[in-house]
């Protein structure tokens, strides 16, 4: 489990391309990961799938997770967010994040308002029944508020977001051009409310 606080910013050192898989060489600027510790990158839990005391970390990325995110599309040079798993004693400055990623959003819009910017997404239609205003999101991990639901169009709908200056520069929400997708997870506690009233 996750927070949605980036810990660090990453870089991709190596890709290496299976038919249905790839191999994925992280620099994370981590000096004590261990094989078989999860870590959020941009969003999605990953295992730590060889000793890594020191240097870049790899992971394996299969198909459904392929199928599923953004994972796919990094090169080497890419930046990604990082976040290793929460601890009992952890404060929890973001919100529940499982690593779990629900569908993929673009980003549309970016406008400066004072030192903050208002951000705007389209999101799967599909994921709007999850999403309140003022409620939280994750997009590449980042644990985030979501100021504006707008009406769907197309089987997507805008959401809009405000940025402040710290998780802009210490993110990889900064470095987003218009049209790049990112990973969204939706609050996990509103698909387990929906399901249970399903059941009833």
């Amino acid at each position: 489990m996750f927070s949605g606080i980036v810990e660090s910013l990453g870089q991709v050192v190596a890709v290496e391309r299976q038919p249905q898989s790839l191999m994925l060489e992280v620099e994370t600027g981590l000096s004590d990961v261990a094989e078989g510790e999860s870590i959020a990158v941009n969003g999605v839990c990953l295992t730590a799938v060889a000793p890594v005391a020191s240097g870049p970390v790899r992971f394996f990325v299969s198909k459904e997770t392929l199928d599923c995110t953004t994972l796919g599309r990094l090169d080497v040079g890419s930046r990604v967010n990082l976040e290793r798993a929460v601890t009992p004693a952890t404060r929890l400055s973001g919100h529940i994040v499982q690593g779990h990623v629900d569908g993929v959003a673009r980003f549309v819009a970016c406008t400066p308002v004072g030192d903050a910017r208002r951000v705007e997404f389209q999101v799967p239609a599909a994921l709007r029944r999850y999403m309140v205003e003022k409620g939280s999101v994750a997009l590449d991990g980042i644990s985030l508020t979501l100021n504006e639901l707008g009406p769907g169009q197309d089987n997507a709908f805008p959401i809009a977001l405000m940025i402040i200056p710290h998780t802009w520069e210490h993110t990889t929400l900064g470095t987003l051009a218009l049209g790049d997708t990112v990973n969204v997870e939706v609050d996990v506690i509103a698909k387990y409310v929906e399901a249970q009233c399903r059941t009833k």
